[in-house]
């Protein structure tokens, strides 16, 4: 009789690791736009002089010099203040190549506008959305509020506003009223009332904010 073969060895199965994805480094924001040059070019169109916008925005002369120099970054407020003297407004200020032809805008594309704070306190950053140019009846940024930061005092103009927080803590004060708002919460109000916010807390804050008409 013929002896049984025998048995043949058996092999494992070999496990194949599934290949991962490539990391995909987080998109870089552009640097802020240095506005001294076009906030002395739309002085000059209105035919000022320092001494007479410094007068109109309640601010040093030297302060004006420093901000058409790019040795300072005004805070929101006067900002704000300045445009308005200026007869412009921010988005036409800070980005004016951005025409948003596409329609969309990739994450780290869009332009910021960055505020500076009074003394130790932070300022505020503004991710456009809403690209300046005309027939836009809305403007619409991301506010990047640092722990401490804000619009460093109230302000008031035209139209009207709403906003979303998507993170972080948000004190709001319309007129009279303080508002303590948080992640998912949201406002609006007429921008006729004075208003001004900080962030209270200890982390950066992140709010859609819109406004119309775009003279913000």
């Amino acid at each position: 009789m013929k002896k049984p073969a025998p048995p043949r060895p058996q092999h494992k199965a070999r496990t194949v690791a599934p290949r991962s994805a490539p990391a995909r480094s987080a998109p870089q924001a552009p640097p802020a736009v240095a506005i001294g040059a076009r906030l002395r070019h739309a002085r000059l169109v209105k035919a000022l002089l320092i001494k007479d916008l410094a007068a109109r925005v309640g601010v040093s002369i030297s302060l004006i010099s420093k901000y058409e120099n790019n040795k300072l970054l005004p805070p929101l407020t006067v900002l704000h203040a300045l445009v308005t003297a200026l007869d412009t407004n921010i988005g036409a200020l800070f980005d004016p190549d951005w025409t948003g032809l596409d329609h969309v805008a990739r994450a780290g594309t869009r332009p910021r506008i960055v505020a500076a704070g009074v003394g130790d306190a932070e300022g505020v950053t503004l991710e456009r959305l809403v690209p300046h140019g005309r027939g836009h009846l809305l403007q619409g940024n991301i506010h990047i509020v640092a722990p401490g930061g804000g619009s460093m005092g109230p302000m008031r103009h035209e139209g009207d506003e709403v906003g979303y927080v998507l993170e972080g803590r948000l004190e709001l004060r319309i007129g009279d009223a303080n508002h303590e708002l948080g992640p998912g919460d949201s406002f609006a109000f007429p921008s006729n009332l004075e208003h001004t916010y900080r962030n209270p807390g200890t982390v950066v804050t992140r709010v859609v904010w819109i406004n119309t008409p775009p003279t913000f």
